[in-house]
C-alpha cells in the first residue's frame, strides 16, 4: 500500500532506538524525509545508518538536540522550522513505590514525557494549521489508562499527553490537520531487560523467566501475553501520519495487546 508520504518531512523524537527508531525506518521507507534529533550525536549517526539502509530510503538529517530542555528544543526549531509531520515519541519510565516517589521524580518524568512534546507541538502546530496539513501523533501509553501502582508517576504523564493530543485536535476543524495518541503496551527495547529484573521476584531469572512472569504478575489482563516489538507500533504510527488517515482525529488508539479491558 502506498501511503503517499513521499517528500513529507517527519520529525521523530526519541528515535535512536526502541520504538522511535522503529517508527523512523517505517516513514523513511514510505518514502518520508527524517529529521531525528538527539543529544548523542554516535546513536543519532548510528540510527540514520540504519533508517538510510531502508529500500528506497533517503539518508535522515540528524540535528543535535535535547527536546527535553527548552534549550534544545529552540536549537531544533531554530534548525528545522517547518515539518509536516511530528512524532513526539521521546520518553521515559521506571518503576517505584508511590511513597518514594520525589519531587525531582514528578518534574523530571513531565519535563522528559510531557512538556518536550508540549513545546515542540507549539512551535509546529500554528504552521500545519496556516498551511492545512500536518500530522501530529503522541506516543502515550495503555498506562494512561490502566496505571500501574508502581508507576503512578508515568502514568500521569501519559494521561497529559493524550489530554494535549485531544485538545490540540478539537482546534483543527476542517483544516486537514489531524493530532492522534498511539497507546502502546510494554514493548521490547534496550532497556527493557533492567526494567524486568527491577520488578521480578528474582533479577536472576532469564530473560524469557523475566519476561513470562511480568505478564502473570503484573499485566495478567494482557491477551497478548508477550513484549510488542516496535515494528507493530510503528505501522500504526506510520499510517496515522499519511493523508490515508484524513478521517481520524483527535483519537487514541490502542496497540497495547488487549490489557485495556474495555471496548472504548
Amino acid at each position: 500500500m502506498d501511503l503517499k508520504l513521499g517528500g513529507k518531512t517527519a520529525l521523530v523524537t526519541g528515535a535512536t532506538a526502541g520504538i522511535g527508531l522503529a517508527i523512523a525506518r517505517r516513514l523513511a521507507a514510505e518514502g518520508a524525509e527524517l529529521v531525528l534529533p538527539g543529544r548523542n550525536q554516535a546513536k543519532l549517526d548510528a540510527a540514520a545508518g540504519t533508517v538510510a539502509a531502508e529500500p528506497g530510503a533517503r539518508a535522515p538529517r540528524t540535528v543535535l538536540a535535547d527536546p527535553a530542555t527548552a534549550e534544545g528544543a529552540r536549537a531544533l526549531v531554530a534548525a528545522v522550522p517547518e515539518v509536516d509531520i511530528l512524532v513526539n515519541n521521546l520518553g521515559i519510565y521506571e518503576s517505584k513505590p508511590f511513597e518514594e516517589i520525589t519531587d525531582a521524580d514528578w518534574h523530571h518524568l513531565f519535563e522528559v514525557n510531557v512538556v518536550s512534546g508540549a513545546r515542540l507541538a507549539q512551535a509546529y502546530f500554528p504552521g500545519m494549521l496556516a498551511r492545512k496539513t500536518g500530522r501530529i501523533v503522541f506516543v502515550s501509553s495503555e498506562s494512561g489508562l490502566v496505571p500501574p501502582p508502581d508507576m503512578l508517576h508515568y502514568a500521569v504523564s501519559k494521561t497529559a499527553q493524550a489530554t494535549i493530543a485531544r485538545g490540540l485536535a478539537q482546534r483543527t476543524r476542517g483544516t486537514g490537520v489531524t493530532v492522534n495518541t498511539v497507546l502502546p503496551g510494554p514493548t521490547r527495547s534496550e532497556g527493557i531487560v533492567d526494567f524486568l529484573k527491577s520488578v521480578a521476584s528474582d533479577p536472576d531469572l532469564s530473560a524469557a523467566e523475566l519476561e513470562a512472569e511480568f505478564f502473570r504478575v503484573h499485566r495478567p489482563l494482557s491477551l497478548l501475553a508477550r513484549m510488542i516489538e516496535p515494528e507493530e507500533i510503528a505501522g500504526l504510527v506510520t499510517y496515522l501520519a499519511s493523508p490515508l488517515a484524513a478521517a481520524t482525529n483527535g483519537a487514541s488508539l490502542r496497540v497495547e495487546g488487549g490489557i485495556v479491558p474495555t471496548i472504548a
